[in-house]
């Protein structure tokens, strides 16, 4: 484990200890764990009680995972050991981040996500051309979608001689 993922164990664990003493509760320590893929930046399992955080975006916004995904992630869990199933950002989770945690309860983060944005195919309408995520791209070859451009309306079809972006 490097120290930047140390860090952020050690940062969910303060926060961890800050949320006891202001909610005046004790909460088991979650698992933490730098499994998360794609272009999320992390995410929390309630059932399991794991946080998962993404190693990549990580090592590319380091201070914006400490101060801002860490309580993000943590503050879901703390929400359902409180409130039980609620809304994911809902007010009892803005809460705990703006009263707890002193960070604004944003829903979702700004990061580039070109280094982990996987690969696209190319498809078009009437109008423009689009760029679908692989997993789009699957159902319209195993006939399980078909998508349609916001603008025109028309169904996407797949360019000739296309390969993956």
């Amino acid at each position: 484990m490097d120290s930047l993922q140390q860090a952020i164990i050690e940062r969910t664990l303060s926060c961890l200890r800050l949320a006891e003493k202001k909610l005046g509760k004790q909460f088991p320590q979650p698992a933490i764990r730098f499994t998360q893929r794609g272009k999320i930046a992390g995410s929390a399992r309630m059932q399991s009680w794991e946080i998962r955080y993404n190693p990549i975006l990580l090592a590319e916004n380091p201070q914006a995972f400490l101060n801002e995904v860490v309580p993000h992630e943590l503050a879901h869990l703390l929400t359902y050991a409180c409130h039980g199933k609620v809304r994911p950002h809902g007010p009892e989770w803005q809460k705990i981040m703006t009263e707890v945690f002193n960070v604004p309860a944003r829903t979702t983060h700004s990061f580039d996500v070109s280094s982990v944005g996987g690969r696209t195919f190319r498809y078009r309408c009437q109008c423009r051309e689009h760029q679908l995520t692989v997993r789009r791209h699957n159902k319209i070859l195993r006939q399980q979608a078909i998508y349609h451009c916001m603008q025109c309306h028309q169904p996407l079809t797949l360019v000739a001689g296309n390969t993956p972006q």
